[in-house]
């Protein structure tokens, strides 16, 4: 028996039952999360969202020994930035464990110490760096500062994601938004292997271009801070400040001796090591909370 109803009917409750089933399948929208919501947020790209952060993990600015010079140009930058004047985005590479992801987060909770609300800290991960144009049409127009922070940053042969953050750095039709400044760390002053630089020399039509392309991404940073490899006074002062700030009862010839024999064991002094250690001795002594 023939269909009664016209065809047009017959095509349109077909396409509402695809349209039905495409949205049942389609993931939910995530609601926007506005930048009043917390001081600080990770990205996360699918779907589109910044995670409020409650409490962030950082020390403070005063705790970090052995950096002064990095930080105050790290922290004269962020001022200036939370403060609506110009700043650059800044790399800051070297030693592993000196302290390079911790300077980032203590400027920023001290440039909100002075500016209550000035500023956002949203973190972006390594493997989401190409999505770091969705994040920036995400941030672009509001009206909060906003700081991005990717933390150990750097390329392996044979990865492309850093021609996107090249041209967004300096050179896109869009330009970072006048809100936005990006902190990169990484153990590489310029994020790529030497292999890999050296690789796109031998393989080259024009080996100088090809090695312009990959370390031209480290210049459009506007500021580099080298991190080096503390030496022992450096170490005890990381020791002692942190000892001092959670209250631990040891005298300091024997703080000194035990954080040598730990550094021995892990065979480096660096913040990390001596951080390390300050939990290691606070939960042997049963005190300390920083």
């Amino acid at each position: 028996m023939a269909d009664p109803r016209p065809p047009n009917a017959t095509l349109i409750q077909l396409v509402t039952r695809i349209a039905d089933a495409l949205e049942r399948l389609a993931p939910p929208v995530a609601p926007p999360v506005a930048l009043s919501a917390a001081d600080a947020f990770v990205w996360h790209p699918l779907p589109p969202r910044l995670a409020p952060v409650p409490r962030v993990s950082r020390v403070a600015i005063e705790l970090l020994k052995g950096v002064d010079r990095q930080k105050q140009i790290l922290l004269d930058n962020t001022l200036r930035f939370a403060s609506g004047l110009p700043a650059n985005n800044a790399m800051l590479w070297g030693a592993r464990g000196m302290g390079k992801s911790s300077l980032v987060k203590a400027t920023h909770a001290e440039a909100n110490r002075r500016a209550p609300g000035s500023l956002a800290l949203i973190e972006i991960h390594r493997e989401e760096i190409r999505t770091l144009p969705d994040l920036l049409d995400v941030l672009r127009g509001e009206a909060r500062r906003c700081l991005i922070l990717c933390d150990d940053l750097s390329f392996e042969r044979e990865d492309s994601d850093y021609k996107a953050l090249k041209s967004i750095l300096e050179g896109g039709i869009e330009g970072r938004p006048d809100n936005v400044l990006f902190y990169a760390t990484s153990n590489r002053r310029h994020l790529m292997p030497r292999d890999m630089i050296e690789n796109e020399r031998s393989t080259a039509i024009n080996p100088s271009e090809a090695t312009e392309e990959k370390v031209s991404l480290s210049d459009r940073f506007g500021l580099w801070i080298g991190f080096h490899n503390c030496d022992q006074p450096t170490f005890f002062a990381m020791i002692d400040g942190y000892a001092a700030s959670m209250g631990l009862p040891i005298a300091t010839d024997d703080l000194h001796a035990q954080a040598v024999e730990w550094s021995m064991t892990r065979g480096s002094r660096s913040g990390r090591v001596a951080w390390q250690f300050i939990q290691d001795l606070a939960g042997r002594l049963g005190t300390g909370m920083l």
